[in-house]
């Protein structure tokens, strides 16, 4: 039991490889294991690319003949973009699967597993399950809901304001804060922001992390007021952008268009777009996960469609003051303490001078 701890941390190592890459797939590592010594390893490098146990097996240069692997994931039994590798496992003639978690999307859910037996492999389970687990909670909640995973995030100061009463807001928290966030943009497959956030800052919504990938930005824009000459549109053929509007403005509609940013039309609700409907639409367009980078407004709308997952707060040690200063949560708010958004405490880390605590919203 020793032994299969260690060698399944060294394939969770390997899964985080590709926090970033592989989504709308999970992240899974490998590792195949004989006479007590590794002789090959792998990781899902890239979506639509080949999976972990596959390149695991593709890197060995010993005879797999009564082998084990050890693999975070149970092992994929139909065919996607690559051939299932329950297939490779069998052929291989490695004997002994020792898996994490058990993936729960329909097309596997337990089967990987059963063809393996079925084929006089044995099959270990639960080894981290914890671990491997949490390593890929976004997948499992997309598959099981079939909507993004949605990671609120904002800075503010100790008296709870992402901006002066001049509504100067650069820049609140440290530096070493900001690069987490970078991070952040990177294990996530979007980044969503209101036209307010756009039209004040003219952000470009990139990750500035090392060998870091380019979320998908999606802007909420009910009227279209997506200016042309944004930083947005410039790099729209660059950088996969969505936007979520309610207008029929065709004309503008149809220059968006040939910049590259993709229209996605959303129906009204209260004045504003669906969020719900929105969501439907992004898990069809297969993101699974989003960090909301909103203004006051936009997070009230999103909170209160029951949207947010988890929230991301980063406080500095710095106070603004003044009732007309804004804060990090606007709209209407609750009208009494019982319809209060309730969190769950996950964990605080430090940056600097700056905490980030994150929650998890309960429903």
């Amino acid at each position: 039991m020793v032994e299969d701890l260690f060698y399944m941390k060294k394939a969770l190592e390997l899964a985080k490889k590709g926090a970033g890459k592989v989504s709308p797939n999970p992240m899974v590592g490998a590792v195949i294991v004989k006479d007590s010594e590794i002789i090959g390893s792998g990781y899902h490098k890239e979506y639509g690319g080949l999976h972990a146990e596959v390149n695991a097996i593709s890197s060995c240069s010993n005879d797999l003949y009564g082998s084990t692997i050890y693999v975070t994931l149970e092992p994929c039994c139909h065919y996607g973009n690559t051939p299932p590798c329950t297939d490779a496992i069998i052929k291989s003639g490695i004997k002994r699967v020792v898996v994490g978690s058990v993936d729960n999307n329909p097309l596997v859910n337990g089967q990987g597993i059963e063809k393996l037996q079925k084929h006089g492999i044995k099959v270990e389970l639960g080894v981290l399950r914890e671990k491997c687990d949490e390593l890929n909670e976004v997948f499992f909640y997309s598959n099981r809901v079939h909507k993004p995973f949605v990671v609120m995030k904002y800075g503010m100061t100790v008296d709870g304001k992402i901006a002066t009463v001049t509504g100067e807001s650069k820049w609140i928290t440290t530096e070493k804060s900001r690069e987490n966030v970078h991070k952040t943009r990177n294990d996530l497959s979007a980044i969503m922001v209101g036209i307010g956030t756009v039209l004040k800052d003219n952000p470009l919504l990139t990750c500035r992390t090392l060998d870091g990938k380019n979320p998908i930005r999606i802007i909420c824009d009910s009227q279209l007021k997506l200016p042309i000459s944004s930083d947005i549109v410039k790099t729209a053929k660059d950088i996969k952008t969505v936007v979520a509007t309610t207008s029929e403005d065709q004309n503008k509609r149809q220059i968006l268009e040939n910049l590259g940013v993709e229209i996605v039309t959303v129906p009204k609700l209260n004045e504003r777009l669906d969020l719900n409907d929105l969501m439907k639409k992004l898990w069809d367009l297969k993101i699974d996960s989003i960090l909301l980078e909103g203004g006051s407004t936009l997070n009230y709308s999103a909170l209160e469609s029951g949207l947010v997952d988890r929230l991301h707060v980063y406080i500095a040690p710095k106070i603004f003051g003044g009732s007309r200063s804004i804060s990090a949560i606007g709209g209407e708010g609750v009208s009494d303490i019982e319809n209060a958004f309730k969190l769950k405490y996950r964990k605080t880390t430090m940056f600097d001078e700056d905490i980030l605590i994150e929650y998890d919203v309960l429903t």
